[in-house]
Order: C-alpha cells, then structure tokens, then sequence
C-alpha cells in the first residue's frame, strides 16, 4: 500500500454536440428502457441481463443473436452532452482525450489515436469487446500505467486498446467510473475488471472509492472546463451546506446502478412521486420521470407538447407563474427552481428549436410508476448540484451549489 495518500480535484471539458431534441429525447429513452430490463448499459454484444423486479437477482446467458444483443446496449456517443479528460497512458505517457461515463466502468483507448506501447504496456491476450449500440469497440486488454492529472498514478490498470471502433468521434475512448459489476462479460476469461477508482482505492492512493461531480450550468456551445471529477473525497469548495448521503436503493433494477429513493412534488401540494426508485445518471441528459408522474407535472404547470421537438414547451406568462420541484433524497429537499426546469435559452437552437420559446427540460421516461426504475436524475438536474458516487459506504451523495439557485437558463 501506498504511504501517500491524496484527494485530487480534475478539470474536465463539457461539450454540446449539435443535435435536434427529438434524438436527444430518443437517447435518453432507450438508455432508461434498457436500464429499466436491467441491462448493463455497456455490456458485451455476447451477454443479455436480466433482472428479477422481485428478488433482484441477475443472471447472464450467452445469446449468439448479434441484433438480440445490441438491443441490450445503449451508447454512450448518443448523450447530448459529453464530458472529457485528458488521461496519460504508459510511461512515458501519453495523454488520450477520454469521455467520463458513470453508466460505465471499462476503461479504453485507441478510437481516435493509436494506443503507444512503452516499458509498462504488457498484453493478456485476452479478448476485449463491448456493445454500445450505435457504437461498438473491439480488441486487447493491455496492463498499463495509467495516470489521472499530475499525480493520480495507477499501476497494473487493465485497458481495452481497441483494434476496431465504430461510433466514436474525436475521442480516442472511455473513462468507465461506474459500479464495477458492469464489467462482467467484457474480458474474456475474466469474471469482472478492476474500474480505475477501485484500484485507486486498492493501491492506497485514494482514501475512499469514491467520486464527487460539480458541473457549472453552462449557456454555451463553446468547449470549456467548467466540470470537476474529484477522486478519494470531495471539494469543499465546489457545494455549500453539508451533503445529504442516501444509501443504494434496495429496489431493483435501480440498485444495480447508481439508485436512489426519492420523492418529488411540483409546488407544495402536487406530488408527482412517492419514495419512488431510480438513478442519478450524468449519461442521460434530460430528467426523466414516469409517464403519470410526467402527466400530472404537464398538468400542474399548464405546459404543451412542442411537436417539433418532442419537449414541453410553456409560455412566458406560464414560466413566471411556475413553482419550484422538491426533491426528497435522504432526510433532505432538494428545491429544483423554475428556472432550473427549462433548458438554457441561450441553446435553444442547439435543440432546433426556436429562440423565443420556452422549453421545459422534464420529460416522460416512458413507463408508468412501480417498475423499480421510475426516474433518472439526468445532466439537467445534475448541474444545479454536487454528486458523489460513493462505492465504499454503497451511497450516493447531494448537495447544492452556488449554482442551485442560478437563473442563467
């Protein structure tokens, strides 16, 4: 074990590809219909998950159905907003612009630059092969150094080093940081890989296995570090008040991922869920809620469907008359203001949709309530908050921001 131990807070880049409302909505969809069966949102093209919504209990079954298997996956180059860092590999390193996934835990590389061998690149030989629906990645597990900032130094990380990448644009792969059980099926003759976080943990660099999140709500498409990722604790700085620890819910298919219980009312007297179970997912860009519970929020807030982008839209009347939503994690509420519902204006082209209107950034997951995955607390909830994904006390962390209450939207 190490002698020094560290917590370490690392920039990473937030980007907004252009894409129309309507796939953006249709990602978030499938991710949590996928999500909701049960399946591993990376898994291997060669595995189906199933879960029991009764005991929890997972099974895996080899499938020879390619198409039957890419039902099982979602892509993580779907996600409208996307979150870089630059990671060095090798020693020498080299640096790799790698995309930040909590839906995911294999760490690879090769998509975009070459993977470079040095004096610590050694190869198991075995098979490394991963689905991401409209996106796939195939090759060798390498054992490497890998490194995070100027000091995060892990040994013997296992990587992917990709022979054949389909669906990545400039990047060159992936930094899985979810739960390490998502890595089950992806190495052959391997029952699950080691995410970077856990051999943080094991190597005795980091004190916890756990990382906090900090997004600054961002109004433009230019490509700036207005994120954080801090590994082994939290940033002080980055929230304010104390931060509300929820344990992983019990319910499944939510507790196998980053699953939280929650209750969520519009105002004070609409309740549009009840100690509900879903999942905080920075993959998903939207909230997204069970279809009742979508229901009576359009009707609390007198918002119509925007055909051309598949989103509610409200007035300006309408907006200056919305209330707050109330997030119950925990022994605490969370308020997500009316101006935190409605996505930045300043984007409103980004969607295609128009720049004088209001869109609402709430939105029907598609499934009624009692699935035991009815929500996800995707990136539009997400920035008006601090997130810590904490494997070693199995719990998720909230807490608000100088940003909670801002009205940049």
């Amino acid at each position: 074990m190490s002698s020094r131990v560290v917590i370490r807070a690392l920039p990473f880049t937030t980007k907004f590809p252009k894409r129309h409302a309507k796939d953006i909505l249709a990602s978030d969809r499938s991710r949590a219909k996928k999500l909701l069966r049960g399946c591993q949102p990376h898994g291997p093209a060669a595995f189906k998950h199933r879960t029991n919504l009764t005991t929890g209990l997972r099974s895996a079954a080899k499938t020879s159905d390619a198409s039957d298997a890419a039902d099982d996956t979602v892509a993580v180059t779907d996600a409208t907003v996307t979150y870089t860092l630059a990671v060095g590999v090798g020693s020498p390193a080299t640096d790799y612009t790698l995309l930040i996934d909590t839906g995911s835990s294999n760490t690879w590389l090769g998509a975009d630059k070459k993977y470079t061998s040095t004096s610590t690149s050694k190869s198991t030989g075995h098979t490394f092969n991963v689905s991401y629906g409209s996106g796939s990645v195939r090759g060798t597990e390498y054992i490497d150094q890998v490194t995070l900032g100027d000091d995060l130094v892990i040994t013997n990380q296992s990587i992917g080093v990709a022979s054949t990448a389909q669906g990545f644009n400039d990047v060159d792969g992936i930094l899985g940081i979810g739960p390490v059980d998502l890595t089950q099926g992806t190495v052959a003759s391997t029952s699950s890989v080691p995410t970077v976080t856990d051999n943080l943990y094991s190597q005795g660099t980091i004190p916890n296995e756990s990382i906090g999140i900090f997004y600054q709500p961002t109004t433009s498409t230019e490509e700036v570090a207005n994120g954080e990722m801090t590994f082994g604790g939290t940033d002080d700085e980055r929230f304010t008040g104390e931060i509300t620890y929820t344990p992983i819910t019990s319910t499944s298919p939510a507790s196998n991922y980053w699953g939280i219980d929650q209750t969520v009312t519009y105002g004070e007297s609409t309740t549009l869920m009840s100690n509900l179970a879903g999942i905080v997912d920075t993959g998903t860009t939207l909230l997204l809620i069970a279809t009742d519970a979508f229901q009576a929020y359009q009707k609390a807030t007198g918002a119509t469907m925007d055909n051309s982008t598949g989103l509610l839209t409200v007035t300006e009347e309408q907006y200056n008359s919305m209330q707050s939503m109330f997030f119950q994690i925990g022994d605490t509420t969370f308020e997500f203001t009316p101006n935190a519902q409605i996505w930045p204006r300043n984007l409103n082209t980004l969607l295609g949709g128009t720049s004088d209107k209001i869109y609402l950034v709430t939105s029907d997951m598609g499934s009624e309530s009692g699935q035991g995955l009815d929500f996800i607390d995707g990136f539009a909830f997400l920035q008006r908050f601090y997130s810590v994904y904490d494997t070693t006390n199995s719990r998720v962390g909230i807490a608000k921001t100088e940003y909670t209450t801002a009205t940049t939207n």
